[in-house]
């Protein structure tokens, strides 16, 4: 094997472990379309990692994955990488919601300290040097992101106390997170089924008043993201020729 191809392959092989690491599972199918390499060599490449100490697991059906609690050293980020991260921060940072540019800054910060003296230095000044043209009045309306995602993400019911525009009057809801999306009026608005209701219904976050810490489990709807929206967008066709 020659010095390039050696390159190659430890190349490839830095760039499986870090895919290993942001995914829950990857086939060995999606490894060879995306490194453009044989199944086979997909296959040489993981026992290599296997044999390096990598604890990897089968998932039947799924593909592989690390074993939890296997942990990578942090990498090193390119200085493209860490430009493109810087304009993440300031894009969060325009957001409405307190506990989303709080989390991000702590994660923002442990990505900054991997990186050599001379990139920090240069994040910094591209950081001093970018602005967003996004809520010039630096207005912080909601506090409930971070909780939301994570109820999200477990499948977690929230009892929430809402308030609808231009009234005076609270809701008490219990809300089984789907979706959140960030709408042309700068504003989070969460998209979840309605226990009262008993149907779809979307809440604007920063009309949130109160959420209680969850206690109770739901099942995951079947319906998916692309599916409630291809639903959404009938929905407004229809009204427009009404």
């Amino acid at each position: 094997m020659t010095y390039s191809n050696n390159i190659n392959r430890l190349s490839r092989l830095t760039a499986i472990l870090i895919k290993l690491q942001s995914k829950p599972f990857i086939s060995v199918l999606q490894l060879s379309q995306e490194f453009g390499v044989s199944k086979r060599t997909i296959y040489r490449d993981l026992e290599s990692l296997e044999q390096a100490g990598v604890p990897l697991t089968l998932i039947e059906g799924k593909g592989y994955s690390l074993m939890n609690g296997y942990n990578i050293p942090p990498v090193m980020f390119t200085e493209s990488e860490a430009n493109a991260l810087i304009f993440g921060e300031k894009l969060i940072a325009k957001t409405k919601d307190e506990s989303l540019i709080h989390e991000f800054n702590k994660a923002i910060d442990k990505i900054k300290s991997v990186l050599r003296t001379s990139e920090k230095e240069k994040v910094d000044f591209l950081a001093n040097r970018t602005i967003i043209g996004k809520n010039w009045q630096e207005q912080t309306t909601s506090n409930h992101l971070s909780v939301i995602q994570k109820a999200l993400t477990n499948f977690q019911v929230l009892s929430i106390t809402y308030q609808k525009e231009n009234d005076e009057n609270t809701t008490n809801r219990e809300v089984e997170p789907f979706a959140i999306y960030h709408n042309t009026s700068e504003n989070w608005v969460l998209i979840a089924w309605c226990r009262l209701r008993n149907e779809f219904r979307n809440f604007r976050i920063d009309r949130i008043k109160k959420i209680n810490p969850p206690v109770h489990f739901f099942t995951p709807h079947k319906m998916t993201l692309d599916e409630y929206v291809e639903i959404q967008r009938k929905k407004h066709f229809e009204k427009l020729a009404t």
